[in-house]
């Protein structure tokens, strides 16, 4: 049985009411889009702070940033139906929080 962070995942994306900011990720593992989602966050924190060295930020924050995307959701791959599972805004949320919980540690 793969581990459930090892599934392909693809992040689905659109950043602003503009249809042609719809994107999409796709990473080997939950693990790698939640480290995305971070990351997209990061170099936006760095286009708004580009004096910065060191950008800190909370859980909050990066709250705020999903908040503010027009949509994002997640399809995780399931091996059992052979397919992908969506998963709402709520669910990256949470995902993100662990993701950064253990990296703190």
């Amino acid at each position: 049985m793969a581990h459930s962070s090892n599934k392909h995942t693809i992040i689905l994306m659109q950043t602003s009411p503009n249809r042609a900011t719809r994107t999409f990720m796709d990473y080997d593992s939950i693990t790698a889009a939640m480290d995305g989602i971070c990351g997209l966050y990061e170099r936006k924190l760095k286009e708004l702070y580009p004096a910065s060295r060191n950008i800190t930020y909370d859980i909050a924050d990066l709250y705020n940033f999903i908040d503010g995307l027009t949509d994002l959701s997640a399809l995780v791959y399931e091996h059992s139906i052979q397919g992908y599972l969506p998963y709402d805004r709520q669910w990256i949320k949470q995902r993100t929080f662990h993701h950064l919980k253990k990296l703190a540690h």
